[in-house]
């Protein structure tokens, strides 16, 4: 079996590099798509549960204004039924206990009376507030389905990306000696995407670490893949890839 080319094989992994950082990148954002969705339906769910509050709030005053009309009502049958009654009685006393009691019957009907008039004003607020919110959470609505139909766009978008982007990804990758892909492919997968960099002012491009002197020295002898100590990515030098 042919001993592989280092130095030509570091090239043709910086390349694949590039491809994967676009997958790992477009990956990322389309993993991310489903929380921001999540994110802007919750948002319209709270903003839609507000509008039925009120709606809830409206249907509570009508039943309440109702209760209060039908207290009313009894109220004033028996104010009748206690004024029928006067022309029966035979004392001044018993005249006089029964007007107490219809004054005080209609002291009750006008706090009620009060209290409809009360019910009708709030329920004249609720139903200007409603119809504010309604107009307002149509127009969310509309905000709420168009970035949708961005992040849905965006997703199926990624997806015809990572087709493409896969094809290319395959002939660089056939394009590697079979042992260092696969060491480059367990090193992609442990390191978010980046499985090779570059030596930067005798540093590791990958974890900013120093680099000793004898690194260099081998990485430029091109007799095996060097790796980083601290990160395990792999090193090249700037001038492996120039193109002469």
């Amino acid at each position: 079996m042919a001993t592989p080319n280092i130095k030509e094989e570091i090239r043709r992994l910086v390349s694949l590099q590039e491809v994967d950082k676009k997958i790992y990148g477009l990956s990322r954002e389309k993993a991310e798509l489903p929380k921001q969705l999540d994110e802007l339906q919750k948002e319209f769910e709270e903003k839609r549960s507000k509008f039925k509050a009120l709606e809830d709030q409206r249907q509570k005053l009508l039943l309440r204004q109702k209760d209060k009309e039908g207290e009313l009502a009894l109220k004033e049958e028996n104010i009748k039924k206690s004024q029928g009654q006067l022309g029966q009685l035979k004392t001044n006393k018993d005249y006089q206990t029964k007007l107490s009691e219809i004054e005080s019957l209609k002291a009750d009907k006008s706090i009620i009376e009060e209290d409809i008039l009360k019910a009708m004003d709030d329920f004249d607020q609720i139903k200007k507030d409603i119809e504010i919110e309604k107009n307002a959470l149509s127009s969310e609505e509309k905000i709420f389905n168009e970035k949708k139909n961005v992040i849905t766009s965006r997703s199926k978008e990624i997806e015809g990306l990572l087709s493409n982007i896969a094809g290319e990804r395959k002939i660089l990758s056939d394009l590697v000696d079979k042992k260092i892909l696969e060491r480059y492919e367990y090193i992609l997968h442990g390191k978010e995407g980046i499985a090779i960099v570059k030596v930067v002012n005798n540093s590791c491009a990958g974890c900013f670490m120093s680099l000793p002197h004898q690194v260099t020295n081998e990485i430029k002898m091109h007799e095996r893949l060097i790796m980083c100590e601290i990160c395990s990515r792999i090193l090249y030098l700037e001038e492996d890839i120039e193109v002469i």
